[in-house]
């Protein structure tokens, strides 16, 4: 059997605050003792930028990736040269993210995967053996969220926003009957939740000339990038949500209630040379040959049967109630 590393974490879930100790244990399983120069734990975190040539340009496409932003460097001997006995050996590990001695001068962004910002933490645990022997060595990500003390207090009472989607809203073109016969959705839904909350509100049908096919709530992230002098904005589809299939009943008030998922989603952040921010779309489909025709076209692009209203949208953490 060879010899096998691997780093668990002492909370399943992997989310841990910047105050808060990291602490799990590394696991060595090897059929035989093995003497080695060190067992080290190194802490990254870092906000990675990228800007893809469809949003650039030509130009600025050559450049790729930004520099990454660096949140967290830390390095730290866990245990000196020594052996390593058969068998399976486990060896505990307790460290603090935020070293309270220094001088904090980067955020500790929350954990988000975007299409071009992506924050990310690591650990990694490195076994060395010298120059004979490849150094053992095992990766784990870690999930970051805002320290207690820098939460917003509850209850975060969501901020609703009242909305109208008619024929004379819509600032695309519009089925020709659509644009005679008009219809008529109005609603209200929160524009600024909480993490922890699911984004809620309601919607109405009072009119509408054709039946509807379909009705979707689109949860959009907005991902801008600074370039040098130039600021690189980009949105992208987070998740759909349906919430109406077919024609509905008109004057009937229809639940708005859309889980946040969390890796792909964090608090509005609004920093020097990035920003993360978000955006909720609420998509009329109504039923049409053109719609049948294109079942699967892009929910970003507006066509000539759908009717949108997109709204800004405040994510923040707000603590436990």
């Amino acid at each position: 059997m060879s010899t096998k590393i691997d780093l668990s974490l002492s909370r399943p879930n992997r989310i841990y605050r910047p105050s808060e100790p990291l602490e799990g244990k590394i696991v060595v399983k090897s059929a035989s003792s093995i003497s080695h120069y060190g067992i080290r734990m190194a802490l990254n975190g870092s906000v990675n930028l990228q800007v893809r040539g469809g949003s650039a340009g030509v130009i600025e496409s050559f450049y790729g990736v930004v520099k990454p932003i660096t949140i967290l460097s830390r390095t730290l001997e866990i245990r000196p040269s020594g052996k390593i006995v058969s068998g399976t050996t486990e060896i505990p590990f307790s460290i603090t993210l935020r070293n309270p001695k220094e001088d904090n001068s980067e955020r500790f962004y929350e954990t988000f995967h975007g299409t071009n910002i992506s924050i990310q933490y690591l650990a990694t645990v490195d076994i060395m053996r010298g120059y004979l022997h490849k150094s053992l060595s095992a990766t784990v990500e870690f999930i970051v969220e805002s320290d207690k003390a820098d939460l917003l207090n509850p209850p975060i009472s969501p901020e609703m926003v009242i909305f109208y989607i008619t024929q004379d809203t819509q600032r695309h073109s519009i089925l020709p009957e659509l644009k005679s016969g008009g219809f008529r959705i109005t609603g209200r839904i929160s524009t600024q939740c909480s993490m922890l909350e699911p984004l809620s509100g309601e919607l109405i049908v009072e009119a509408s000339v054709l039946p509807i096919c379909s009705i979707d709530i689109h949860l959009l992230r907005v991902e801008s990038v600074l370039l040098g002098e130039k600021i690189i904005t980009e949105t992208s589809l987070i998740q759909t949500t349906q919430i109406a299939d077919g024609d509905v009943c008109r004057n009937m008030t229809l639940p708005i209630y859309v889980v946040l998922p969390r890796l792909l989603t964090c608090p509005t952040v609004l920093a020097g040379p990035f920003s993360i921010e978000f955006k909720v779309a609420i998509v009329v489909i109504f039923q049409s040959e053109l719609s049948r025709l294109h079942p699967k076209s892009d929910p970003l692009t507006p066509r000539l049967w759908m009717a949108m209203e997109t709204l800004p949208l405040e994510l923040v953490r707000a603590r436990e109630r």
